[in-house]
């Protein structure tokens, strides 16, 4: 950030001096007289006294008048050899009573020349101004440190962050743990001829802490730490990153042994050649310098080099190699116990309430990640202030948990009966067919309230996290997300554009099976995608289709089929469940939000104590 310097604010006061000092000169100049009234005083026998303040200014005494009248004289000499024989004459007869010429002086140049001075001082300032901010507002102080690196180093609270801080993480922190013995006691490993990595790479998802862990690193270990992200190294003169590249390593030499912790280093580490540019692009030569300070001729011992991206598939492959970053920590989406850890650690010290199961919440969490749960429990806590609670409930975490997924209800927007009733048949297909398939993640809450963009939601929440997806459960995904459009022609007779994105995300997953798994039998275990998504230039412009066009054409039939297939058995469902299906948009018109136990009742699977206004399930489907 560009700080505003005092110069600035200096011009519009200059201005205003100079205004209000012309409009005083202004004013004065209308209480003088002019030349040729003063001559006519001094003949008419009027002035009794008279005296110069300087030799330009004549203050004279008139009679009958208590105040003085002022003249400005601009030669004294033309005054003097005009009115000093007259003056003389009145003197000795008596009408002026005293007078006083200047004392004889030389030229006064200041005054002559401090108007012209005070110009110049201000088109000077004026032209610093604009140049300066022409620059970026890089005064000479900050053109001397333009290429020294911007570094941060750690807050006192941040020292304090130690691996105990990090939750759900436990491999992660082990493979991190000997980079911190490695700082605290290097002779051990060098009397075994171990050698420390140079360069660890944290990789993973956004939110999962791979900052956290970094700063865990520095404070487990007590050493220097140093962080820098990559955006600060890249400029508009090329050599400036190349600079601060340079100047980081020199100043983590200093404080050897040392961390120097990079992050978002994609920024600047991207792949060479995968542009237009040349050689000379800044931000190649500033990678060019990384590669060299991290394994060149200069050894830069006790330096441990930590940097964290969500796209390593981007990064140079000189930047990955043994001897750079010899490392790579994958720091994924946390587990049911990982979970539960890390909402024990954002949930210390906040009141809460005797229903409160963490692990429940952990149980129906799964793919949030670190900082989605640090958000769960902030929401909780918010939404149980904004009610005057003292505690934060179980209810209130369930309701910030939706909040997090699908943002907030906006309960306030006005939406006309046909399309609540379209809203309503359509999330109640969802559920309906969702409920049917085996496998599938259970349905959690139906509401036709609108969040977001989406005008209603069925949230299922898996119980179990998942390593791999099997072909019969995506099958069965591509059914449940047509349960919508599917409903809505069933039951109204019409279809709208609230199933787009649902389609969307089916054809998708039916084009990933064929292309990318090998999971259509007409195509075989063949895998027709490029396994490259980059819009990289340099990549697209010499990228050719792997397959024909007879076979692109069976690819999208074959897409085609699965998704026509997933239509007609997702029609056979509710068709057959059209009395549950009807229930169920039934209760959303007049509760606007079924709960799990509500809609469980629905097919005769209550176990709880059924809900008031929850239409029974009928005897022949109590089986």
């Amino acid at each position: 950030m560009v700080k505003r310097r005092p110069g600035v604010s200096i011009l519009p006061l200059m201005l205003i001096v100079i205004l209000c000092v012309s409009w005083l000169t202004q004013l004065n100049q209308r209480d003088e007289m002019t030349y040729d009234e003063m001559v006519q005083l001094f003949e008419q026998q009027k002035v009794e006294a008279f005296r110069f303040t300087d030799s330009s200014t004549l203050m004279l005494q008139v009679k009958g008048s208590d105040q003085p009248v002022r003249c400005r004289i601009h030669d004294y000499i033309l005054f003097y050899s005009d009115l000093n024989d007259l003056v003389k004459e009145q003197k000795a007869a008596g009408i002026i009573k005293s007078y006083s010429y200047p004392p004889p002086e030389g030229t006064d140049w200041l005054g002559i020349m401090l108007p012209y001075l005070m110009m110049a001082l201000m088109f000077g300032g004026m032209w610093y101004l604009m140049s300066v901010r022409a620059q970026g507002g890089m005064g000479p102080d900050r053109m001397a440190k333009f290429g020294s690196a911007q570094i941060r180093g750690l807050s006192e609270k941040d020292k304090q962050v130690t691996f105990a801080d990090v939750a759900g993480a436990d491999e992660e922190k082990e493979e991190l743990r000997e980079i911190v013995e490695f700082l605290k006691n290097p002779k051990k490993y060098i009397d075994l001829g171990a050698r420390i990595p140079k360069g660890v790479l944290l990789v993973g998802p956004p939110g999962t802490g791979k900052t956290l862990l970094a700063k865990a690193v520095a404070g487990e270990a007590g050493v220097g730490f140093l962080s820098i992200s990559g955006s600060d190294f890249v400029e508009l003169y090329v050599g400036v990153g190349a600079s601060r590249v340079r100047d980081l390593f020199e100043q983590a030499k200093k404080q050897s042994p040392a961390i120097v912790f990079i992050d978002e280093i994609d920024a600047v580490g991207r792949q060479r050649g995968t542009g237009l540019g040349g050689g000379h692009d800044e931000r190649e030569q500033t990678l060019n310098q990384l590669l060299v300070e991290m394994d060149g001729f200069a050894a830069n011992e006790g330096v441990v080099v930590l940097a964290a991206t969500n796209r390593a598939d981007v990064l140079d492959p000189a930047l990955l190699r043994p001897g750079r970053f010899d490392r790579q920590v994958y720091v994924g989406l946390p587990d049911i116990k990982g979970r539960e850890e890390i909402l024990k650690v954002h949930a210390k010290g906040k009141p809460l309430a005797e229903d409160v199961s963490l692990r429940k919440l952990a149980q129906g969490t799964a793919g949030f990640t670190g900082a989605d749960l640090e958000n769960l429990i902030n929401e909780g806590a918010l939404l149980a202030a904004r009610k005057d609670q003292h505690f934060i409930t179980m209810q209130n975490l369930k309701d910030a948990e939706i909040k997090v997924i699908a943002g907030p209800e906006k309960k306030s927007r006005v939406i006309p009966q046909h399309e609540r009733e379209l809203t309503a048949y359509h999330e109640a297909g969802h559920a309906v067919v969702m409920h049917m398939l085996p496998g599938q993640d259970p349905v959690s809450q139906i509401t036709i309230v609108p969040r977001g963009m989406a005008g209603g939601m069925t949230i299922s929440l898996p119980e179990e996290d998942r390593s791999y997806l099997s072909k019969h459960y995506m099958e069965d995904q591509v059914v449940g997300l047509l349960g919508g459009r599917v409903a809505e022609k069933l039951c109204l007779n019409d279809i709208s554009t609230g199933a787009s994105n649902d389609i969307q995300r089916a054809t998708a997953i039916a084009r990933k099976m064929v292309t990318v798994y090998g999971m259509s039998e007409r195509l075989g275990t063949v895998s027709f995608d490029s396994g490259n998504d980059e819009v990289f230039i340099g990549r697209t412009m010499g990228h050719s289709r792997g397959y024909s066009e007879a076979v692109a054409a069976q690819i999208d039939q074959e897409v085609k089929d699965l998704v026509d297939g997933a239509y007609r058995r997702c029609q056979d469902i509710l068709e057959a469940q059209r009395d549950k299906l009807e229930q169920v948009a039934q209760y959303l018109l007049e509760h606007e939000t079924m709960e799990r136990d509500a809609f469980l009742t629905v097919f005769g699977e209550k176990t709880h104590e059924q809900p008031e206004n929850v239409p029974a399930a009928d005897a022949e489907d109590q089986d």
